[in-house]
C-alpha cells in the first residue's frame, strides 16, 4: 500500500483537454499530498502551457512541467487522462503519449481516464474484457473494442479508472485516491 503523500502523478494532456477534467484532479490531488506533473508533446501550440477547452470555448492554459518525449512512466505512481473531445483525440496520434500510456498499463500502476480519455485506453489495447465507463458518446466505440460499459460515475477495474464527465470528478478523484494507496495490480495483462 502507497501512502498517497509520497505519491508521484502524472496528467498527460495537450491543448483542446476538458478544463475540470484537468484542473479539478490537479488540485485535489495535490491537496491530498501527491506530487503532479503536467506532461503534453512538444507539439502544443505554446512552449510553457497547454490550452483548455471550457465548456463551449476556449479556457484557461496550464503550465507543463514535462514534454512527454522525456518522460518514464517509471518515475510515477500513477496517471491521469483528462477528456474533452480534442485532448485525446490528439494525444492517440502522438506515438510517445502512447508509449507512456503503455508504460503505466503494463506495469500495473493506476490509470485514470475521463470523458473521451477511454480513446486512449481503446489505442493501447487495454479496453477488451474490462469494465469501464467514458463520455456517452463513445460508449459504442468502447463496446467495439472489447469492454463492458457501464453508466456509472466511477468504474475500476485492475487499477484502470474510468469515468463519464465533468459531474463524476469528485468520485473520479476520490478512487485515484484509493487506488494509488492500494499500489500496484501486477496481474493485469493488456490485450495484443
Amino acid at each position: 500500500m502507497a501512502d498517497i503523500k509520497q505519491a508521484k502523478i502524472l496528467i498527460l494532456a495537450t491543448d483542446g483537454f476538458e478544463e475540470s477534467e484537468l484542473t479539478v484532479p490537479q488540485a485535489k490531488l495535490k491537496e491530498a499530498g501527491a506530487t503532479v506533473h503536467v506532461a503534453a508533446p512538444q507539439s502544443r501550440q505554446s512552449k510553457d502551457s497547454i490550452r483548455g477547452w471550457d465548456k463551449t470555448d476556449w479556457g484557461k492554459s496550464v503550465p507543463v512541467d514535462h514534454d512527454v518525449e522525456g518522460v518514464n512512466a517509471g518515475d510515477y505512481d500513477a496517471l491521469v487522462l483528462p477528456g474533452g473531445q480534442i485532448n485525446p483525440d490528439k494525444l492517440r496520434l502522438e506515438s510517445k503519449a502512447l508509449e507512456v500510456i503503455r508504460g503505466f498499463l503494463t506495469s500495473g500502476k493506476v490509470v485514470a481516464a475521463i470523458c473521451h480519455a477511454p480513446w486512449l485506453l481503446i489505442e493501447t489495447g487495454a479496453v477488451k474484457g474490462r469494465q469501464l465507463t467514458s463520455f456517452a458518446s463513445i460508449k459504442r466505440d468502447v463496446t467495439n473494442a472489447g469492454g463492458h460499459w457501464q453508466d456509472k460515475e466511477v468504474v475500476t477495474d485492475q487499477g484502470i479508472i474510468t469515468s463519464r464527465n465533468p459531474g463524476d470528478l469528485d468520485a473520479f478523484c476520490a478512487k485515484i485516491i484509493e487506488e494509488v494507496q492500494e499500489g500496484r495490480h501486477e496481474a493485469r495483462q493488456l490485450a495484443a
